[in-house]
C-alpha cells in the first residue's frame, strides 16, 4: 500500500517467494464473485500488441509514483535510466509524490487534457474502483497475456489488481496493473532499550501493552508515531484491530460481507484501545501536526522502543541502526499465529488517454520482469516475485523480517489494508483516527463514523 542504501536484499527475496506460493489464499478467498477474469462483464482489452519500444518513434512517457522513501526511489531512479538507455527514443518524464499526496492529486491529474501514461494505482475501491468507474485506466489483459504477467504471478496478487468494468466489484474482472513489491506491518523495537527494561520481543498484543506501560514508566518513549501523513493512523489502528477482531472479522469488513459492522465489539475494542494509548501518552505528544519521517528518524535515533510501520521502512532503519533493530507482528493470544495488514505495493497501470499504451506497458514489464525485481531487491525492497533464493545472516532486521514473513504467510494471517473498505474510506478512517487520538472523538462514535460511511456504500451497491 505506502511507500525504501543500495545492497541486495535476501530477505526480501525469500519473504517474496513465499508470497508467490500462494500465501494469499485467505485474503482471495474472502473475494467477492469469482477470481481470475471470469465476471460477465469483463471486456479484455484485445487487439494485437507492439513489445517493442524502439518501433515507437521518440516518445515521451509521463509516470506518476509514490515511490519517495530511499530504497523505492532509488531502484525507481536505477530501471528508469536503464530503460532510456535501451530505448533512446523514450523520455521518462517522473513525477514522485508520496502515498498522501498520490492520494488528493491523482484523480485530477488522469482528468486533465494532459494525463500521465503510467501510474501506481492504490487497490480497493478508494483509487483503482473509483479510476475504473470513471475509465480512467484501461484494462491490461492484453499485455499480461502477452508478457506473461498472467502465467508469472500468482492468481491472489492479479485478483489484488482486478476490476469490474462498472468499478463496483473488486478483485474479479479486467485486469487494471501489476504490482512489484509486497509488503506487511508490523512493530521495530531497538533491541538495547528492550533488553534494559528486562522485556523481550512482544509476541501479542497483551506483551505489547505491558512493554509500552514498562517503557513509560521508566521514562522511555514507548512508540514514535507521527499522523500528518494520516496513512500512519490507519497502520497503528489495523495492527491493534487485527489482534481484537481477529482475521474474520477484518475481512468480513474490508470485503463487505457477512454484515459485519464497524460498531462490532472488536472494532469497538481496537479503537477503546488506541485511544488509551494516547491518552497514556504513549504516543508522545503533537504526533498530528508531525510527518511519519519524523518519526522514523526519531525511533532511528534511538528515541523510543517502538515504531508501528511497514518492511518498506526497513531500507531506512537497518543501515543506521545495523542490528540493533528487530522486526515483530503480533498474534491475538499466546499461541496464535501473528495477524497483520500486508499483501502487495500500490498496481502499476496504464492510463486510458495514454498515447502511447504499448510503451506504458512495455515500462511496466520492464519493471516487474527478473531484471526489475533484482533491482528492486538489490535497494532492499520486498519484490513481488524473487529473482532468487537467498538467505540473511542470523541477526539481522533482515532474518527478523523474514521470521515474522513466515509466521504471517503461512499461517493465513495477512489480512487486507482497511482503506480498501469504500471508495471514501481512506479519508473517513485517517480523519476519524486523528480525532480519536486527540481526545476529540470516543471509541463509539468513532465506530460510528466508520459504520455510516460503510452502510452508505452498502446502499448505493
Amino acid at each position: 500500500m505506502t511507500e525504501r542504501t543500495a545492497r541486495r536484499s535476501p530477505r526480501r527475496l525469500i519473504a517474496a517467494a513465499a508470497l508467490t506460493t500462494g500465501v494469499l489464499t485467505g485474503i482471495a478467498a474472502c473475494a467477492p464473485g469469482p477470481s481470475n477474469g471470469s465476471s460477465a462483464d469483463s471486456t479484455k482489452s484485445a487487439g494485437p500488441v507492439s513489445t517493442d519500444p524502439a518501433n515507437a518513434g521518440k516518445v515521451t512517457l509521463t509516470e506518476w509514483d509514490q515511490n519517495t522513501d530511499p530504497g523505492t526511489n532509488a531502484s525507481s531512479e536505477e530501471l528508469n535510466k536503464a530503460f532510456m538507455k535501451k530505448y533512446p527514443n523514450v523520455t521518462i518524464k517522473r513525477v514522485s509524490r508520496s502515498f498522501s499526496d498520490l492520494k488528493t492529486t491523482l484523480k485530477l491529474a488522469l482528468s486533465s487534457s494532459n494525463p500521465p501514461d503510467v501510474v501506481q494505482a492504490n487497490q480497493g475501491y478508494p483509487d483503482m474502483g473509483a479510476f475504473v468507474k470513471a475509465r480512467l485506466l484501461q484494462p491490461v489483459d492484453s499485455y499480461a497475456k502477452a508478457y506473461g504477467w498472467d502465467t508469472a504471478f500468482p492468481s491472489q496478487l492479479l485478483d489484488l489488481n482486478r476490476f469490474t468494468s462498472d468499478g463496483k466489484t473488486w478483485k474479479t474482472g479486467n485486469l487494471y496493473g501489476v504490482s512489484q513489491t509486497g509488503e506487511i506491518v508490523g512493530i521495530y523495537y531497538n533491541k538495547a532499550k528492550l533488553k534494559s527494561l528486562g522485556l523481550s520481543a512482544p509476541t501479542t498484543l497483551a506483551a505489547f501493552e505491558t512493554a509500552l506501560a514498562k517503557a513509560k514508566s521508566s521514562g522511555v518513549q514507548p512508540i514514535s508515531y507521527a499522523d500528518a501523513d494520516k496513512s500512519p493512523g490507519i497502520h497503528l489502528f489495523g495492527v491493534v484491530q487485527a489482534a481484537t477482531a481477529g482475521k474474520e472479522g477484518v475481512r468480513k469488513l474490508v470485503f463487505n460481507e457477512g454484515g459485519a459492522k464497524w460498531t462490532d465489539p472488536g472494532s469497538l475494542k481496537a479503537a477503546t484501545t488506541l485511544r488509551s494509548w494516547a491518552d497514556k501518552g504513549y504516543l508522545g505528544s503533537g504526533f498530528n501536526g508531525e510527518s511519519k519521517d519524523q518519526a522514523v528518524a526519531a525511533f532511528a535515533a534511538g528515541k523510543s522502543l517502538f515504531l508501528v510501520d511497514g518492511t518498506w521502512q526497513a531500507a531506512v532503519l537497518e543501515p543506521k541502526m545495523k542490528t540493533g533493530v528487530g522486526f515483530t507482528a503480533l498474534s491475538p493470544a499466546a499461541g496464535q499465529p501473528p495477524l497483520t495488514q500486508g499483501g502487495e505495493g500500490l498496481a502499476w497501470a496504464v492510463t486510458s488517454k495514454s498515447k502511447h499504451p504499448d510503451v506504458a506497458a512495455a515500462y511496466i514489464n520492464f519493471l516487474v520482469d527478473n531484471n526489475g525485481m533484482k533491482a528492486s531487491a538489490d535497494h532492499g525492497n520486498l519484490p513481488a516475485l524473487p529473482p532468487a533464493d537467498y538467505k540473511p545472516a542470523a541477526g539481522t532486521l533482515d532474518a527478523g523480517i523474514l521470521d515474522q514473513w513466515k509466521a504471517v504467510s503461512e499461517k493465513d494471517g495477512l489480512l487486507p489494508y482497511l482503506d480498501y473498505t469504500t471508495p471514501t474510506f481512506y479519508d473517513t478512517l485517517t480523519a476519524a483516527v486523528q480525532e480519536l487520538t486527540a481526545g476529540q472523538l470516543s471509541p463509539k462514535a468513532f465506530g460510528d463514523q466508520l459504520q455510516s460511511d460503510y452502510a452508505s456504500f452498502q446502499h448505493s451497491r
